[in-house]
């Protein structure tokens, strides 16, 4: 049977655009895997790491306007949008040439032998190597940041491992282009183009996680596909780490002095948010926490003005579109919820933004309202309304984990109620807000892009420096002859890596 063709897709119309790859054959995601595998040793030169990381992020630059034009025909995010975002990628892999160059990454602990001690120490001597080929998957919202050329692919590079990613079926057109980029940039600084290779189609990524030479893998994506990969992943013969990120609530809790001292603040922040890039950030504040009453009234009648001056969006794709459509209509439908802005069809290619209310004590228990618990992809938000702080308290006990969490709070005097909220909602999150908005994840060295379950399968992040520690792994040597060591634990330092020597920081 011949391989299915790959077709890059126009969602704005939903019409093929042009025939951009074949899906590959079990037989083809062999040959990408072991090409890559073949070709780890050359990564081992940090020096070498860093100037491609450095060269890809100048290509990829260069190429802007081609990157830019071909990821916009297949995601419809507008070249705005896409201009911010392929300048954070290209900064995200010139942050990571950083982290190789500095040296921290690789965790160098020397324990001198001390025969006073009990037990003895021997001579112990750690640090951290790369695990092997990364399988990357990319995601279908940021067709750069979070895919070909993005974190996953940037930190895994970083730790020396080589890369096969498998490819967004919404955005091939622009992951070839990457490809072609990264892989030339490769080439540039000596380095075999094969560091980086892309495949194409939904088998191709199930053959991909089986296969014994992947040694990891990266996931952005839906909780239903990235929980069968991570479940292909534990039940290999050789299981391997599975760093997947797959859906978040990003709950809000407004105070009853915060709404009193600026409601109308905040509800035009929410609307902004939530509805920013067609509401398809994984970050976007999908349930809200309002107070009953006045205040609370003020803030919707803002959030209300500012969601229905907010034109219509083309998603994605048609898919994601239908499945907007279907779940707002069903969530609509359940007894007590209101929808001031009605969300939906837009039109025949496009969405309408808009918000469900509902009142806070019917979500503290599990019930048929469950369903408004659970993410919906596109621009539209639950607001409940509470009546009371053990509401809030009983609403929050029922959240899935979350990559971020809001607390809005007075600013011009003491709030009562925010140590108690904010310490509820700490065991939601990886990331946790004070007086601002989820949107937007700055590539920073403190940063945390993960959570608990379902907003990721790991406690690491995907986003920062300390995102490349997925791809590594510690490894100690005992008693060990000089000319026997690595360069980077010889006791001369050759290579001046900052390290902790008998427990205390030495460069």
């Amino acid at each position: 049977m011949a391989a299915a063709s790959v077709w890059s897709v126009d969602p704005r119309t939903g019409n093929p655009r042009e025939q951009v790859a074949v899906e590959a054959t079990a037989q083809e995601v062999d040959r990408a895997v072991r090409a890559a595998h073949a070709v780890r040793e050359s990564l081992a030169d940090r020096t070498l790491r860093a100037a491609f990381l450095r060269t890809a992020a100048d290509l990829l630059t260069e190429a802007g306007e081609h990157v830019i034009e071909a990821a916009d025909a297949e995601t419809a995010l507008g070249p705005a949008r896409l201009t911010g975002e392929l300048a954070r990628t290209a900064a995200q892999l010139r942050a990571f040439a950083e982290v190789v160059d500095e040296g921290a990454f690789l965790d160098i602990h020397i324990d001198h032998a001390d025969a006073e001690r009990t037990p003895p120490w021997p001579d112990l001597r750690r640090y951290k190597i790369p695990l092997g080929v990364v399988a990357v998957y990319a995601a279908s919202n940021f067709p750069l940041a979070f895919s070909v050329p993005g974190g996953d692919t940037a930190s895994a590079l970083a730790a020396g491992c080589p890369v096969v990613v498998k490819a967004h079926p919404d955005h091939p057109a622009t992951s070839e282009l990457c490809a072609s980029v990264l892989r030339r940039a490769a080439a540039r600084v000596g380095l075999p183009e094969d560091v980086l290779v892309l495949v194409h189609g939904f088998e191709a990524g199930v053959e991909l996680i089986r296969h014994p030479l992947v040694a990891a893998a990266g996931f952005t994506g839906s909780v239903r596909g990235g929980r069968a990969l991570y479940d292909a992943a534990a039940a290999r013969p050789r299981p391997i780490p599975f760093h997947g990120e797959l859906g978040s609530l990003n709950p809000v809790v407004v105070t009853e002095a915060a709404a009193a001292e600026r409601a109308e603040e905040i509800g035009a922040g929410l609307a902004g948010s939530m509805t920013l890039g067609a509401g398809q950030f994984c970050t976007k504040p999908g349930f809200v926490l309002v107070p009953a009453g006045a205040t609370g009234d003020r803030l919707l009648k803002t959030l209300t003005d500012a969601v229905s001056d907010t034109e219509a969006a083309v998603l994605l794709d048609h898919r994601m579109r239908d499945a907007f459509v279907a779940g707002v209509r069903t969530r609509a439908g359940l007894p007590g919820v209101e929808a001031p802005v009605t969300p939906g069809a837009g039109g025949e290619h496009t969405v309408a933004p808009g918000f469900l209310t509902v009142p806070a004590g019917l979500l503290a228990a599990e019930g048929p309202h469950d369903e408004l618990l659970e993410e919906c992809f596109g621009p539209v938000a639950v607001v409940a309304r509470y009546t009371s702080g053990d509401e809030i308290a009983a609403v929050l006990s029922r959240l899935p984990g979350n990559l971020t969490a809001t607390l809005q709070t007075a600013t011009g005097s003491a709030d009562p109620d925010a140590p108690a909220f904010l310490a509820a909602l700490t065991p939601l999150a990886g990331r946790v807000l004070v007086n601002g908005w989820p949107t937007g994840v700055a590539v920073a060295p403190a940063q945390h892009h993960g959570g608990p379950y379902p907003a990721s399968t790991s406690t690491s992040t995907s986003v920062g420096a300390t995102a490349i520690e997925r791809w590594l792994r510690p490894v100690t040597y005992q008693t060990t002859p000089e000319a026997l060591l690595p360069p980077e634990l010889r006791e001369d330092n050759p290579l001046g890596l900052p390290r902790r020597v008998d427990g205390r920081p030495r460069s």
